[in-house]
Protein backbone atom coordinates (compact mmCIF):
# COMPACT_ATOMS: atom_id res chain seq x y z
CA UNK A 1 0.00 0.00 0.00
CA UNK A 2 1.36 3.25 -1.10
CA UNK A 3 2.03 6.47 1.74
CA UNK A 4 0.06 9.50 1.69
CA UNK A 5 2.11 12.23 -0.62
CA UNK A 6 2.64 15.70 -0.11
CA UNK A 7 0.55 18.63 -1.85
CA UNK A 8 -0.62 22.12 -1.05
CA UNK A 9 2.12 24.81 0.11
CA UNK A 10 5.42 24.42 2.26
CA UNK A 11 7.50 27.27 3.40
CA UNK A 12 11.82 26.31 3.12
CA UNK A 13 11.53 27.47 7.12
CA UNK A 14 13.58 29.84 7.60
CA UNK A 15 16.26 29.70 10.47
CA UNK A 16 16.62 31.51 13.96
CA UNK A 17 19.81 32.19 15.39
CA UNK A 18 20.85 33.30 19.01
CA UNK A 19 23.43 35.94 19.70
CA UNK A 20 26.56 33.14 18.93
CA UNK A 21 25.07 32.48 16.25
CA UNK A 22 23.96 28.62 17.21
CA UNK A 23 20.20 27.85 15.87
CA UNK A 24 17.16 28.39 18.19
CA UNK A 25 14.95 25.55 18.71
CA UNK A 26 12.65 27.19 20.62
CA UNK A 27 12.18 30.01 17.86
CA UNK A 28 12.00 27.86 14.72
CA UNK A 29 9.54 25.56 16.58
CA UNK A 30 7.53 28.31 16.96
CA UNK A 31 7.51 29.63 13.68
CA UNK A 32 6.41 26.14 12.56
CA UNK A 33 3.65 26.49 14.59
CA UNK A 34 2.53 29.24 13.07
CA UNK A 35 3.01 28.36 9.75
CA UNK A 36 1.41 25.55 10.26
CA UNK A 37 -1.86 27.23 11.77
CA UNK A 38 -2.04 29.13 8.08
CA UNK A 39 -2.12 25.67 6.43
CA UNK A 40 1.75 25.33 4.92
CA UNK A 41 3.69 22.39 5.63
CA UNK A 42 7.10 22.21 6.53
CA UNK A 43 10.06 22.16 4.21
CA UNK A 44 12.97 22.44 6.52
CA UNK A 45 16.34 22.97 5.98
CA UNK A 46 15.50 24.07 2.32
CA UNK A 47 17.51 27.14 0.29
CA UNK A 48 15.94 29.94 2.54
CA UNK A 49 16.18 28.09 5.78
CA UNK A 50 20.37 28.51 4.88
CA UNK A 51 20.27 24.76 4.99
CA UNK A 52 24.18 24.71 3.88
CA UNK A 53 25.29 27.12 6.39
CA UNK A 54 24.42 24.54 8.81
CA UNK A 55 26.08 20.73 10.08
CA UNK A 56 24.34 17.77 9.76
CA UNK A 57 24.99 17.29 13.50
CA UNK A 58 22.76 20.91 13.31
CA UNK A 59 19.88 19.44 11.26
CA UNK A 60 19.68 16.27 13.47
CA UNK A 61 19.02 18.12 16.60
CA UNK A 62 16.76 20.53 15.22
CA UNK A 63 15.08 17.95 13.56
CA UNK A 64 14.46 16.63 16.90
CA UNK A 65 13.67 19.25 18.97
CA UNK A 66 10.67 20.02 16.76
CA UNK A 67 9.41 16.36 16.76
CA UNK A 68 9.83 16.58 20.89
CA UNK A 69 7.99 20.30 20.32
CA UNK A 70 4.84 17.71 19.32
CA UNK A 71 5.25 19.73 15.36
CA UNK A 72 3.90 16.84 13.11
CA UNK A 73 6.39 15.15 11.73
CA UNK A 74 3.68 14.33 8.62
CA UNK A 75 3.79 17.40 7.95
CA UNK A 76 7.62 17.48 7.29
CA UNK A 77 9.70 17.85 4.90
CA UNK A 78 13.17 18.21 5.45
CA UNK A 79 16.55 19.05 2.98
CA UNK A 80 18.46 15.94 3.41
CA UNK A 81 20.59 16.81 0.48
CA UNK A 82 24.28 16.81 0.67
CA UNK A 83 27.15 16.78 -0.85
CA UNK A 84 28.82 13.58 1.09
CA UNK A 85 26.74 10.74 0.21
CA UNK A 86 27.48 9.67 3.64
CA UNK A 87 25.77 12.79 5.07
CA UNK A 88 22.72 12.90 3.27
CA UNK A 89 22.36 8.74 4.22
CA UNK A 90 22.52 9.54 7.54
CA UNK A 91 20.27 12.86 7.60
CA UNK A 92 17.59 11.09 5.48
CA UNK A 93 17.72 7.89 7.68
CA UNK A 94 17.23 10.21 10.72
CA UNK A 95 14.14 11.84 8.81
CA UNK A 96 12.46 8.47 7.67
CA UNK A 97 13.30 7.12 12.04
CA UNK A 98 11.50 10.75 13.00
CA UNK A 99 8.17 9.70 10.79
CA UNK A 100 8.97 12.30 8.70
CA UNK A 101 6.68 11.94 5.59
CA UNK A 102 9.28 12.95 2.59
CA UNK A 103 12.73 14.66 1.94
CA UNK A 104 13.63 17.18 -0.55
CA UNK A 105 16.66 16.01 -2.08
CA UNK A 106 19.45 18.39 -3.69
CA UNK A 107 21.73 16.33 -5.93
CA UNK A 108 25.03 16.29 -5.05
CA UNK A 109 26.07 20.10 -6.51
CA UNK A 110 29.66 20.45 -5.68
CA UNK A 111 31.19 18.40 -9.14
CA UNK A 112 29.94 20.49 -11.71
CA UNK A 113 29.25 18.74 -15.65
CA UNK A 114 28.26 15.03 -13.93
CA UNK A 115 26.13 12.99 -16.47
CA UNK A 116 23.23 11.36 -15.64
CA UNK A 117 24.58 8.18 -14.32
CA UNK A 118 26.75 9.95 -11.74
CA UNK A 119 23.27 11.35 -10.25
CA UNK A 120 21.49 8.41 -10.63
CA UNK A 121 24.30 6.74 -8.80
CA UNK A 122 23.84 9.32 -6.19
CA UNK A 123 20.35 8.83 -5.46
CA UNK A 124 20.14 5.08 -5.76
CA UNK A 125 23.07 4.85 -2.77
CA UNK A 126 21.21 6.88 -0.99
CA UNK A 127 17.61 5.28 -1.59
CA UNK A 128 19.44 1.72 -0.58
CA UNK A 129 21.83 2.82 2.33
CA UNK A 130 18.26 3.94 4.00
CA UNK A 131 16.53 0.83 3.15
CA UNK A 132 12.98 1.50 4.13
CA UNK A 133 10.25 1.55 2.22
CA UNK A 134 8.91 4.24 4.32
CA UNK A 135 11.33 6.75 2.28
CA UNK A 136 9.88 9.48 -0.06
CA UNK A 137 12.10 11.35 -2.04
CA UNK A 138 10.98 14.84 -3.47
CA UNK A 139 13.59 16.25 -6.07
CA UNK A 140 15.06 19.33 -5.76
CA UNK A 141 16.15 21.21 -8.89
CA UNK A 142 17.64 24.77 -8.70
CA UNK A 143 19.88 24.93 -11.09
CA UNK A 144 20.50 28.83 -10.64
CA UNK A 145 21.97 28.19 -7.36
CA UNK A 146 23.05 24.77 -7.83
CA UNK A 147 24.19 24.67 -11.08
CA UNK A 148 23.42 21.09 -11.21
CA UNK A 149 19.73 20.52 -12.62
CA UNK A 150 18.17 16.66 -13.25
CA UNK A 151 16.99 16.22 -16.42
CA UNK A 152 14.24 14.87 -17.11
CA UNK A 153 15.53 11.38 -18.35
CA UNK A 154 16.80 11.31 -15.39
CA UNK A 155 13.99 11.64 -13.34
CA UNK A 156 11.97 8.76 -15.44
CA UNK A 157 14.71 6.74 -14.86
CA UNK A 158 14.80 7.02 -10.88
CA UNK A 159 10.65 6.80 -10.61
CA UNK A 160 10.48 4.33 -13.06
CA UNK A 161 13.25 2.05 -10.79
CA UNK A 162 11.95 3.82 -7.53
CA UNK A 163 8.22 4.33 -8.19
CA UNK A 164 7.28 4.29 -3.93
CA UNK A 165 10.57 6.48 -3.31
CA UNK A 166 11.11 8.92 -6.06
CA UNK A 167 7.51 10.52 -5.57
CA UNK A 168 8.01 14.39 -7.00
CA UNK A 169 9.75 17.58 -7.02
CA UNK A 170 10.37 20.70 -6.55
CA UNK A 171 11.14 22.74 -9.53
CA UNK A 172 13.23 25.94 -8.59
CA UNK A 173 14.42 26.25 -12.46
CA UNK A 174 12.19 29.79 -12.75
CA UNK A 175 10.99 28.38 -16.03
CA UNK A 176 7.22 27.25 -16.29
CA UNK A 177 8.01 25.67 -19.48
CA UNK A 178 10.34 23.94 -17.56
CA UNK A 179 7.58 23.05 -14.91
CA UNK A 180 4.84 22.04 -17.33
CA UNK A 181 7.29 19.73 -19.00
CA UNK A 182 7.32 17.91 -15.57
CA UNK A 183 3.68 18.04 -15.13
CA UNK A 184 3.19 16.18 -18.63
CA UNK A 185 5.61 13.60 -17.50
CA UNK A 186 4.12 10.22 -17.69
CA UNK A 187 4.80 9.13 -14.00
CA UNK A 188 2.11 7.75 -11.59
CA UNK A 189 0.98 10.52 -9.04
CA UNK A 190 4.44 12.56 -9.59
CA UNK A 191 3.75 15.62 -7.32
CA UNK A 192 5.45 18.72 -9.05
CA UNK A 193 5.81 21.72 -6.64
CA UNK A 194 6.96 25.22 -8.67
CA UNK A 195 9.60 27.18 -6.14
CA UNK A 196 7.73 30.33 -6.52
CA UNK A 197 3.71 30.93 -5.62
CA UNK A 198 4.35 33.12 -8.72
CA UNK A 199 3.73 30.07 -11.04
CA UNK A 200 1.35 28.51 -8.53
CA UNK A 201 -2.13 29.51 -10.41
CA UNK A 202 -0.57 27.69 -13.77
CA UNK A 203 0.95 24.92 -11.50
CA UNK A 204 -2.26 24.13 -10.08
CA UNK A 205 -4.14 23.98 -13.77
CA UNK A 206 -1.74 22.38 -15.28
CA UNK A 207 -2.52 19.47 -12.49
CA UNK A 208 0.67 20.41 -10.22
CA UNK A 209 0.66 19.62 -6.39
CA UNK A 210 0.66 23.26 -5.30
CA UNK A 211 4.53 25.37 -4.31
CA UNK A 212 7.34 25.15 -2.34
CA UNK A 213 8.20 28.66 -1.79
CA UNK A 214 10.46 31.39 0.11
CA UNK A 215 7.72 33.69 0.96
CA UNK A 216 5.45 31.06 2.34
CA UNK A 217 7.32 32.02 5.50
CA UNK A 218 5.79 35.28 5.67
CA UNK A 219 2.66 35.11 3.44
CA UNK A 220 1.40 31.70 3.64
CA UNK A 221 -2.33 32.67 4.47
CA UNK A 222 -2.57 34.25 0.94
CA UNK A 223 -0.36 31.80 -0.89
CA UNK A 224 -2.81 29.08 1.00
CA UNK A 225 -5.70 30.74 -0.06
CA UNK A 226 -5.06 30.59 -3.70
CA UNK A 227 -3.57 26.74 -3.48
CA UNK A 228 -7.04 26.01 -2.27
CA UNK A 229 -9.19 28.06 -4.65
CA UNK A 230 -7.14 27.77 -7.87
CA UNK A 231 -10.47 27.29 -9.41
CA UNK A 232 -12.63 30.48 -8.38
CA UNK A 233 -13.83 33.71 -10.77
CA UNK A 234 -10.78 35.71 -8.32
CA UNK A 235 -7.65 33.27 -9.29
CA UNK A 236 -6.29 35.41 -11.19
CA UNK A 237 -6.79 38.18 -8.93
CA UNK A 238 -5.08 36.33 -6.17
CA UNK A 239 -2.11 35.27 -8.16
CA UNK A 240 -1.29 39.21 -9.06
CA UNK A 241 -1.78 40.07 -5.60
CA UNK A 242 0.95 37.12 -4.23
CA UNK A 243 3.02 38.36 -6.97
CA UNK A 244 3.04 41.90 -5.91
CA UNK A 245 4.17 40.99 -2.45
CA UNK A 246 6.76 38.57 -4.02
CA UNK A 247 8.06 41.13 -6.21
CA UNK A 248 8.89 43.26 -3.02
CA UNK A 249 10.53 40.74 -0.81
CA UNK A 250 12.93 40.06 -4.31
CA UNK A 251 13.84 43.69 -4.41
CA UNK A 252 15.76 42.34 -1.27
CA UNK A 253 18.21 39.67 -0.14
CA UNK A 254 15.44 37.08 -0.07
CA UNK A 255 16.61 35.36 2.72
CA UNK A 256 17.31 38.31 4.84
CA UNK A 257 14.67 40.32 4.01
CA UNK A 258 12.17 37.52 4.93
CA UNK A 259 13.84 37.27 8.26
CA UNK A 260 13.84 41.18 9.03
CA UNK A 261 9.97 40.42 8.40
CA UNK A 262 9.45 38.24 10.59
CA UNK A 263 11.09 39.92 12.78
CA UNK A 264 8.92 42.87 12.08
CA UNK A 265 6.03 41.64 12.59
CA UNK A 266 6.43 39.03 15.40
CA UNK A 267 8.82 41.88 17.34
CA UNK A 268 11.19 39.13 17.88
CA UNK A 269 14.73 40.96 16.98
CA UNK A 270 16.84 37.69 17.26
CA UNK A 271 15.06 37.01 13.73
CA UNK A 272 17.53 39.56 11.89
CA UNK A 273 20.46 37.51 12.49
CA UNK A 274 22.05 35.36 9.17
CA UNK A 275 25.05 33.26 9.31
CA UNK A 276 28.03 34.86 7.45
CA UNK A 277 28.63 35.43 4.67
CA UNK A 278 24.69 36.86 4.62
CA UNK A 279 24.40 39.72 5.81
CA UNK A 280 21.63 41.39 7.56
CA UNK A 281 19.41 44.04 6.28
CA UNK A 282 20.48 47.32 6.91
CA UNK A 283 18.86 49.93 9.02
CA UNK A 284 17.82 52.06 6.03
CA UNK A 285 16.70 48.53 3.92
CA UNK A 286 14.47 47.29 6.56
CA UNK A 287 12.74 50.47 6.99
CA UNK A 288 12.01 50.54 3.00
CA UNK A 289 11.21 47.24 3.70
CA UNK A 290 8.51 47.72 6.53
CA UNK A 291 6.92 51.19 4.29
CA UNK A 292 6.44 49.04 0.92
CA UNK A 293 4.88 46.11 2.90
CA UNK A 294 2.79 48.54 4.84
CA UNK A 295 1.62 50.03 1.19
CA UNK A 296 0.40 46.72 -0.20
CA UNK A 297 -1.24 46.07 2.68
CA UNK A 298 0.39 43.21 3.75
CA UNK A 299 0.11 40.99 7.31
CA UNK A 300 1.01 38.14 9.20
CA UNK A 301 -1.61 37.45 11.34
CA UNK A 302 -1.51 36.64 14.86
CA UNK A 303 2.34 35.77 14.49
Amino acid sequence: MSLPRFSGVLAPVITPFKDDLSPSAELLSSHCRWLLSQGAGLAVFGTNSEANSLNINEKRKLLDSLCEADIDPNRLMPGTGACALSDAVELTAHAVQLGCAGVLMLPPFYYKGVPDDGLYAFYSEVIQGVASDRLQIYLYHIPPVAQVGLSLALIERLCADYPDTVVGIKDSSGDWHHTQQLNELDIEDFRVFCGSETFLLQNMQAGGAGCISATANVNPTAIHDLYEYWDSSDADQKQEKLNQIRAIFQSYPMISALKAATGIYSGESSWMRVRPPLLPLSDEQQQNLRTELEQAAFQMPDI
